[in-house]
């Protein structure tokens, strides 16, 4: 079977990092891609496992060269994902776990529509959203200031989405992402042409 492409997206801050590495540690048959980026790494990041860091003079020749399944200027740096490997693994039945900005995750939707997943990772309010985003430290003060102002539009585009998870209690939140992974995989619509294979099925299949 094609492998299914898990797009988890939300506003900066509202734990999709921490949910994301702790779910690929229950599920198999996973594989992580990890985006370029323009920004500056932070304390604790390590380079090809958080983020491909890059300047965005090597981001941009990676764009001319029609690189990216998508890419987008986010929160004043460049972020974007690497299409061939995305493409190559999924036909190869892996399934991946994509950790992008929502504008990001929209703009794979267009593109991959059938082979994608959009989950929104959403904070338990705006006020505990800032909360987490100071007690990090990770922003200046001008890089707080716009994450939380794009907070107001990322949130807009929940509906946008295929399922919501709002990250009040971390525990809580993985089991549900394992969840919507698990119930993905067995979703009638994705494996039904693949049942024919299967003895007990093929009968009733070329009965159909």
């Amino acid at each position: 079977m094609k492998g299914i492409l898990y797009v988890v997206s939300g506003p900066s801050g509202a734990g999709k990092s921490s949910m994301i590495k702790k779910a690929l540690n229950v599920v198999d048959g996973f594989t992580f891609s990890v985006s370029y980026t323009t920004r500056a790494m932070r304390p604790g990041e390590k380079d090809g496992i958080d983020y491909n860091f890059i300047s965005e003079e090597q981001f941009k020749k990676m764009e001319k060269n029609n690189e990216f399944l998508e890419c987008a200027e986010v929160h004043g740096y460049y972020y974007g994902t690497g299409k061939e490997e995305i493409k190559n693994k999924l036909a190869e039945g892996y399934n991946i776990v994509l950790d992008v900005d929502v504008q990001g995750a929209l703009n794979i939707k267009k593109v991959m529509a059938d082979d994608t997943v959009l989950i929104f990772i959403a904070p338990p309010s705006y006020e505990e959203l800032r909360r987490r985003l100071e007690g990090r430290g990770t922003e200046n003060h001008k890089d707080l200031t716009k994450r939380l102002e794009d907070a107001h539009w990322e949130l807009s585009k929940i509906y946008d989405f295929d399922y919501l998870i709002v990250n009040q209690n971390l525990n809580e939140s993985i089991n549900q992402l394992i969840s919507i992974i698990i119930a993905e995989q067995l979703n009638i619509n994705r494996i039904g042409q693949h049942l024919g294979k299967y003895k007990f099925f093929k009968q009733t299949f070329n009965e159909r």
